[in-house]
């Protein structure tokens, strides 16, 4: 446990944020460290009553006021919608809410206030049509935190994976691939598990991004080209990896054994396996920044909102290792 407490965002109010942040509080252990939701307080009670869950709000004018109040109620520092959300129907008239409490959740850790970020889902084609110009989550909080390329990692019990390219369409992710783009994401993971996840000595595999990494040329000249070079810097910067791995047998459970993350050329290279192994409970962090933020590792589910079915184990994981991360930060500080 931190003495502050962890700010959670709204995500957008028409999909299941609300939802697992209601049961998340009803699932609070006394050991758990408090959070408090950036969120519209009468939308939100709203969607308790509908669900049928028996959770009281409370809210609070500043994020200390949290840890008096966590027991016995959610805190929600209020942002108020424009619109009353409807289930699984996004308004785009609530995206600058939704953007707000993002904005003010890093403000807030910044100045010290909140030990950690956590941010519930957001849909990307919302907030794109209302004018954010940012693909996702990870652009934006490099943005605030004036971190030019943070990096996205995806982690589960057992499996840490990151991708070099993120939100980008297939071909369009290849073409930008670079040496320099995996050497950076390699040793920002490198550098955040030690001070992040206290791990000696990380262990990094590449994964390759052509078939039996591209068989000497015959099936693409990427690995020897663009991943090899980069290896070979990353073991001069001290950085333990290896590879390029085929990806194709890089991530069964003997496999998973020799190393503590994978660092993956393109977005479903690296999601495809970690949901394979474990969908429910997977958590996104954001290396590289000054502040901590980690994320549910799943999306809004508008087919699923307000049917009262959505799982909140997955945002358990993101608040609990949001606030490992900043106990493991204080201890090195």
């Amino acid at each position: 446990m931190t003495s502050r407490p962890i700010a959670l965002t709204m995500g957008d109010p028409a999909g299941i944020g609300g939802e697992v942040a209601l049961k998340a509080w009803r699932a609070r252990k006394t050991s758990d460290n408090p959070f408090f939701i950036i969120a519209d307080p009468d939308a939100l009670g709203a969607e308790a009553r509908a669900l049928g869950l028996d959770v009281p709000l409370k809210q609070i004018e500043r994020p200390a006021d949290a840890l008096a109040v966590f027991t016995d109620a959610l805190p929600v520092l209020a942002e108020p919608l424009a619109k009353p959300p409807a289930p699984g129907r996004p308004e785009t008239a609530n995206a600058p809410a939704v953007i707000n409490a993002i904005r003010r959740a890093v403000a807030l850790a910044k100045a010290g206030e909140a030990a950690a970020v956590v941010t519930n889902p957001i849909h990307k084609k919302v907030l794109a049509d209302a004018g954010f110009p940012h693909p996702g989550h990870t652009e934006f909080l490099g943005e605030l935190t004036g971190v030019k390329t943070p990096v996205m990692m995806l982690a589960c019990p057992g499996l840490r994976v990151v991708p070099v390219t993120v939100h980008l369409p297939l071909a369009k992710a290849v073409a930008q691939l670079s040496e320099d783009a995996i050497f950076h994401a390699a040793l920002v993971t490198a550098q955040a598990l030690s001070r992040d996840f206290a791990v000696a000595n990380p262990r990094l595999a590449v994964a390759a991004l052509n078939p039996h990494a591209g068989d000497g040329g015959l099936l693409g000249s990427e690995d020897d080209a663009i991943i090899a070079p980069a290896i070979v810097r990353l073991k001069a910067a001290a950085v333990n990896a290896f590879g390029p791995a085929p990806a194709d047998s890089l991530f069964h459970a003997r496999a998973r054994e020799t190393y503590d993350a994978v660092i993956c050329m393109y977005h479903d290279q690296a999601l495809i396996p970690l949901k394979t192994v474990n969908f429910d409970d997977g958590v996104d962090v954001t290396l590289g920044l000054p502040i901590v933020r980690t994320s549910p590792d799943h999306g809004t589910a508008f087919e699923i909102a307000g049917r009262g079915i959505a799982r909140e184990s997955s945002l358990l994981a993101a608040l609990a290792m949001a606030a490992d991360i900043a106990a493991n930060r204080a201890r090195t500080t």
